[in-house]
């Protein structure tokens, strides 16, 4: 995780300008360098590190002897380096991962080098040689990247929108920020002049695709078929391999931990991993919530089962609340239901980066989407239709739980690790019959539990617990975080501010208070930005009011069993 900004062909001074790159500080807070381009002098690249790996070599733009043409800024991590340096006969000059980039690059082109990436990235290349410029995402957006693009060719790119809102440009006086779209490269010519046009946008990774890169792949071809046994091993199989890779760190690992299904099923086979690896310091397990939420108990129970180094983070209403401003900054988003689950997650955070040295985080983020966790896809008309539907949310994720994920680690200069998004395992995943990946006798996530069931990784009864969203599990069940939120913000926002909100915000309206008070702290520090979010995120196949599980029958109903 690192915090990566780059201009091509600025009109303004250089200097003025990369005031703009030190808000995303919290990215890196290790070191930062800003550096131009040489024979372009209106291009610069910032980088903001979190030294995770290679502490020497480990800066940025990432130029070798053997490219000098070759400037490479990136965020994320690249799993399988080591894999394609032993296929192809690489020399890596260093050991930061992101070197492979420039040797795929010059062996292959920017598709080959897309393609065969296992991980998550964002990265800016610079091919002064053949005066081009690219730009990747990794297939979910695990890693955050925005661009803005001016019709005279002027380009910003940055991990974060807050660092593009206020560039200066002579030709506009508020140049449009936008999110890059994940599993897509674009090529962009340079110019002498060092303005930028762009040549083409390319998806190189659909969901249901195996990835090029399983090739080369530590995990041999997987028996085929798809009778429960073999499903239920294959599965096992993927996502030990997903955890197993991304032990990858010179830094310490912690794990989020909520006590649901997801993480503990993370943390559990994390451990295991680490054990089995020599690691040879305890696992940090966090948990967040009020006195006695469900979460906190569950997790204790998870960290008890499997011997980890345990923390709870308890926090009141009122730490909850005044922390608000502070994670919608963070987000660049005014999403109601991202909001409320990312206030737990931020605090969280902060606690890590304060009393602990673990750096590295493990979650389970991805997994809802991936294996219809959401207590609404009970209410899926079909098999097919279900499968539809956790095929929207894996591509819409970048908007939502992986940006919220990212960004309230990232402000406290955390890097996250999500097993669930593995390629691989994703890919394997979706392949399977819809019928087999649909909740099944009142339970969701049926068949990853299992999978899991005669592994004696966790608890019975955390394996078996139903879904929690964690926006409300990190509280009573007698009283909701989001009902604690809306009481409070109803002394806030005035009945006449919500009745003229149509006026104020025609775009994605407010119809809540709550939705209210969140725009209204959004557009104070990102005013015109709301195209950012194209939709709230809400439940489907139901008459639902409120993004929140707990206003659900089925919730209701499995709470009262």
């Amino acid at each position: 995780m690192c915090g990566i900004w780059a201009l091509f062909g600025s009109d303004e001074c250089l200097s003025v300008q990369c005031l703009s790159a030190m808000k995303i500080a919290h990215r890196g807070p290790d070191a930062f360098r800003f550096e131009n381009v040489n024979r372009f002098t209106n291009c610069c690249f910032g980088f903001h590190r979190l030294s995770v790996v290679d502490q020497l070599y480990g800066m940025q733009p990432i130029r070798v002897k053997k490219f000098p043409y070759l400037w490479l800024c990136y965020n994320g991590e690249i799993y399988n380096f080591k894999q394609l340096q032993k296929q192809f006969g690489f020399e890596y000059q260093t050991l930061v991962d992101g070197e492979v980039i420039l040797h795929l690059y010059n062996r292959g082109g920017i598709e080959q080098t897309a393609c065969m990436l296992d991980g998550v990235f964002a990265f800016i290349l610079l091919d002064t040689a053949n005066r081009k410029v690219f730009l990747g995402r990794d297939t979910y957006g695990v890693r955050p990247l925005f661009k803005v693009l001016t019709d005279d060719g002027f380009l910003g790119v940055c991990s974060e929108a807050k660092g593009l809102t206020d560039l200066k440009h002579s030709t506009s006086l508020c140049p449009k920020v936008e999110p890059f779209l994940p599993g897509h490269y674009e090529v962009l010519d340079l110019k002498p002049s060092g303005k930028v046009a762009s040549v083409e946008l390319v998806k190189f990774h659909s969901y249901k695709d195996e990835p090029l890169h399983a090739a080369y792949d530590t995990v041999e071809n997987l028996p085929s078929g798809f009778d429960l046994e073999t499903v239920k091993s294959n599965i096992r199989i993927l996502f030990e391999n997903a955890v197993r890779k991304r032990l990858m760190t010179h830094r310490r690992i912690g794990c989020l931990l909520s006590g649901g299904l997801d993480s503990s099923l993370v943390a559990a086979v994390l451990l295991k991993l680490m054990k089995e690896a020599n690691i040879n310091y305890p696992l940090q397990t966090f948990a967040i919530g009020m006195e006695n939420s469900p979460d906190i108990l569950a997790a204790r129970k998870v960290a008890t089962h499997i011997g980890s180094e345990h923390h709870e983070v308890i926090f009141n209403s009122e730490e909850g609340i005044q922390a608000l401003e502070e994670v919608i900054f963070s987000l660049e988003t005014y999403d109601i239901t991202t909001v409320r689950a990312s206030v737990g997650m931020y605090l969280v955070s902060k606690y890590i980066r304060k009393k602990t040295d673990s750096v590295v985080i493990f979650s389970g983020e991805g997994s809802d989407e991936l294996t219809q966790g959401y207590i609404y896809f009970h209410k899926a008309p079909s098999p097919e239709e279900a499968a539809e539907e956790s095929e929207r949310l894996l591509k819409e994720l970048y908007l939502f739980d992986v940006l919220r994920a990212d960004r309230t680690t990232a402000a406290h200069g955390l890097e996250l690790r999500v097993p669930f998004l593995d390629h691989r395992f994703t890919s394997y995943y979706l392949s399977l019959p819809a019928e087999l990946r649909i909740p099944k006798n009142g339970i969701e996530k049926y068949l990853l539990r299992q999978s899991f069931e005669d592994s004696n990784l966790l608890p019975k009864e955390i394996l078996w617990r139903p879904k929690e969203a964690f926006s409300d599990g990190i509280t009573s069940v007698k009283k909701s975080w989001f009902s604690i939120l809306q009481d409070y913000i109803d002394q806030q926002v005035d009945d006449y501010l919500l009745e003229k909100a149509a006026e104020k915000y025609p775009f994605n309206t407010p119809k809540t208070k709550e939705s209210y008070y969140y725009r209204e702290i959004f557009e104070k520090h990102y005013s015109g930005q709301s195209s950012w979010l194209p939709h709230f995120w809400m439940p489907r196949w139901i008459e639902a009011t409120d993004p929140s599980a707990r206003t659900l029958k089925h919730y209701k109903s499995a709470a009262q069993e």
